[in-house]
């Protein structure tokens, strides 16, 4: 049971170290703003997303010491080789995770549980594309590190690799289903941990668990299963990226007009039951489709 409860400190270090790293780290911010332009004011930006970035730094600050206890470290052993040896695979990944999503939001938007915006301006589709181009690229990367190469990786070095997918597929989905909270009043030292409460009060709420917390896991085991089959992270890499890519662009092409967002979705695609159900009638697809390690 050592690697379960080396993989639950770790969780707590994250949530909670994150929550009392975030008010650190807007303070830094707000000192450092006037001194650099590129810098935006913290005031303007809501104190989650401090939290959310100091969580990812405490996941990458554990990653090392968590793969040690889990049995080793080196960048073979997370999946990272070279794209040169791998691009063929992220190209395939992409195409994949593109058409999934692209079905689901074709899907809403000729059934009604989506609009397409059709008075975008051609340079500003020119910026969003780009713009979800490189979050998608640095996204899928960071993460695919971290929860594929690090977790997943790390857990089937001492069980079972099909239980060590659904554990990490697990911690994945725990991470993305924080929701976004809003603090009231000043910042504190404390403000992290009383913000925790209110990012996890999703689990709390059956039709925001059901089936958003169980489409992000599915979607997890899809990944940790394209890094178990190739060897290593470019195929999943790709299919992560392919994923934020039509999510960041289906909030530019579309909008949700207040629609059954339980079954069509919201914004964010993953938390209603149409993308629930496309990812499960694709999983049989997607296996038949990942290339095998040689």
């Amino acid at each position: 049971m050592r690697p379960l409860r080396t993989l639950l400190i770790y969780l707590a270090f994250v949530f909670i170290g994150g929550a009392l790293l975030a008010p650190w780290l807007y303070w830094l911010v707000q000192w450092a703003a006037p001194h650099a332009s590129w810098l935006k004011d913290p005031a303007a930006s809501p104190f989650h997303r401090f939290e959310d970035r100091a969580f990812l730094l405490c996941a990458l600050a554990g990653l090392w010491p968590l793969l040690r206890h889990l049995g080793g470290v080196s960048w073979p052993g997370l999946g990272v080789v070279r794209p040169a040896a791998g691009w063929r695979k992220a190209l395939a990944g992409f195409l994949l995770g593109l058409v999934s999503l692209a079905l689901v939001i074709g899907l809403a938007v000729v059934f009604g549980g989506r609009d397409l915006n059709h008075d975008l301006p051609g340079a500003v589709l020119g910026r969003k594309l780009i713009g979800a181009a490189l979050t998608a690229v640095m996204v899928a990367v960071v993460e695919e590190i971290l929860f594929r190469g690090g977790i997943f990786g790390g857990l089937r070095r001492v069980f079972d690799w099909k239980f060590a997918l659904v554990l990490s597929s697990v911690a994945y989905a725990l991470v993305h289903f924080l929701e976004r909270a809003e603090l009231q009043g000043d910042v504190t030292w404390l403000s992290g941990l009383k913000l925790l409460p209110l990012m996890l009060r999703g689990f709390g709420d059956v039709y925001a668990l059901v089936p958003g917390f169980f489409s992000l896991t599915l979607a997890g085991g899809l990944l940790a299963l394209a890094y178990q089959r190739t060897g290593d992270l470019n195929y999943s890499i790709g299919l992560h990226a392919g994923w934020v890519f039509c999510i960041k662009i289906s909030g530019v092409l579309t909008s949700v007009p207040g629609a059954n967002t339980w079954f069509w979705g919201t914004g964010k695609l993953f938390d209603g039951w149409l993308a629930f159900l496309v990812l499960m009638a694709m999983a049989p697809v997607f296996s038949r489709l990942l290339p095998k390690r040689k």
